[in-house]
């Protein structure tokens, strides 16, 4: 058996011991109450020294006992849910399995796993049975007994009630708890089995501002909660590409590129120097998810360039051609970055997001109200883009006005970023900014696309020729990327026209 992922969808309650869990029939939609099965659990939760896991809500857990024995990693997945990735129990006792700890290595880095709590639980499960005889949900009734195994030593006991969907809809789970709150218990004064048990040794995290509080706050409350959310963001496609699910690796590099963004357009608000190293690292990081991103995109869409062209048009082993090395080349690019991630070099990149957090190297700039702040910022960024784009229009040598293009593409990029980012504090006016931006950055990345696909089927083109193939058909596809390349350079004008109308002359203008 190997990994399994699901949703878990439950809540907690405090109870006395005394008190005696109530027949639960009553319940609109459950038609009938199990009896009673009892299991005895045994689970060794792990963690780093610091707590690093618990801190951001995650339990990783050895458990005995039970269907559904193994090894458990919870991640917090919204209100009353989280997601369980399940692998089986092994013959590992105190090594945490690598699939497990590459889920959750972003966060624990180079640190050690090690034992921080043993909890033993005495189970009585009931099912709740709805019309149908699906099973909608299980009730436990739990005696719980928790040691800490790490500094300190504590032992804790206690009784919860714990409701978990199986097949029910989520208004089962308030309809339960009206006669779980009726027969004497209170929602549980702790996320988990482990943060009870852990208590105050887990520092608390500071929950991300509302949309209201970032209105009315400062530029420095903004900035924080920005770099920690897209920090938030890299380590969740972290585990993504560890675990091969689809664009993880797209999805990290615009984390990467985000943060990277930020630090350029908030560079004013930063005490000097504070930030600059990790701007060069979140590049070399973007640099190592590029090779395979850049191969995968490439080979998609000369492949469909290709299935687009008459058969008598294509002449030799095209396809084969392209589809043997980019496929490589992806494979190559995806092992790199792999590696990357397993790096000393990387786990210090996020040692130095989580200080910029932590440590919030602000100026006295930051202090000042958002609404007066951002506006100065996002003008910064407007007449860079400005700038960019009078290069273009200086520049007629087709190479050299290609590489002026694709640094107007960075800058229109970085532009709808940082208007994305202050979107919370200036509403729809700078939404609109940022989607107009956005229509910029496309038709400039289309551009680029187009020119790299050039560059890789003219190479393509003279491989054919020294291997005796006919490259008639590279040729042709060249022909068809510059077309593609003058059409988009043509929609960039029309865009970067728009951006200049009146509603966003603030902006753009001088």
């Amino acid at each position: 058996m190997g990994m399994s992922r699901h949703d878990e969808v439950e809540r907690t309650y405090d109870v006395d011991r005394t008190t005696t869990l109530p027949t639960l029939t009553d319940t609109e939609g459950v038609s009938a109450m199990g009896q009673p099965t009892e299991v005895e659990l045994v689970a060794v939760y792990f963690d780093t020294v610091d707590l690093d896991l618990a801190r951001q809500g995650t339990t990783l857990r050895r458990r005995t006992g039970g269907l559904d024995e193994g090894w458990h990693l919870k991640l917090p997945a919204g209100k009353d849910t989280r997601t369980e990735v399940r692998l089986p129990l092994g013959r590992a006792v105190k090594t945490v399995p690598a699939r497990l700890r590459g889920q959750v290595r972003a966060v624990v880095r180079d640190r050690p796993l090690v034992p921080v709590v043993r909890i033993s639980t005495r189970r009585m499960e009931y099912k709740l049975v709805g019309d149908d005889n699906a099973v909608l949900a299980e009730v436990c009734d739990d005696q719980v007994h928790a040691e800490r195994l790490n500094g300190r030593e504590q032992v804790q006991d206690w009784r919860e009630w714990e409701v978990e969907l199986v097949d029910g809809a989520r208004p089962l789970l308030d309809a339960v708890e009206q006669h779980l709150l009726t027969a004497g218990a209170s929602p549980a004064s702790s996320a988990s089995k482990l943060s009870r048990a852990l208590g105050g040794a887990v520092p608390e995290t500071p929950d991300r501002p509302s949309r209201k509080s970032l209105r009315r706050g400062s530029a420095a409350q903004l900035v924080l909660a920005h770099l920690a959310e897209q920090t938030a963001q890299l380590h969740r496609h972290d585990a993504g590409l560890r675990a091969n699910r689809p664009d993880s690796i797209h999805k990290m590099r615009i984390a990467a590129r985000r943060l990277r963004s930020a630090l350029t357009t908030y560079r004013p608000l930063l005490v000097p120097n504070s930030a600059e190293t990790v701007g060069a690292e979140l590049r070399w990081l973007g640099q190592v998810l590029g090779d395979a991103r850049d191969a995968q995109v490439l080979r998609e869409h000369l492949d469909l360039l290709v299935a687009s062209e008459p058969p008598a048009m294509v002449l030799g082993p095209v396809v084969k051609r392209i589809d043997d090395e980019l496929r490589t080349a992806y494979q190559t690019g995806r092992e790199q970055a792999l590696e990357a991630l397993d790096s000393e070099r990387y786990f210090r990149l996020l040692d130095t997001l989580d200080d910029l957090v932590r440590l919030k190297p602000l100026t006295n700039e930051a202090d000042a109200p958002a609404k007066q702040v951002l506006p100065h910022l996002l003008r910064r960024d407007a007449k860079r883009l400005r700038r960019a784009v009078r290069d273009v229009a200086r520049t007629e040598d087709r190479q050299q006005r290609d590489l002026k293009l694709h640094e107007a593409r960075k800058k229109a990029k970085r532009l709808r970023y940082a208007a994305e980012s202050a979107a919370p504090v200036l509403g729809g006016r700078v939404k609109a900014l940022a989607t107009s931006t956005q229509k910029v950055q496309e038709t400039l990345g289309q551009h680029q696309d187009a020119a790299v696909a050039r560059q890789k089927l003219r190479e393509y083109g003279v491989q054919a020729h020294a291997s005796g193939e006919n490259g008639f058909t590279f040729g042709r596809l060249h022909a068809l990327e510059q077309s593609r390349a003058d059409e988009a350079e043509r929609r960039f004008g029309t865009a970067w026209k728009r951006l200049q109308r009146k509603k966003f002359r603030r902006w753009i203008k001088k």
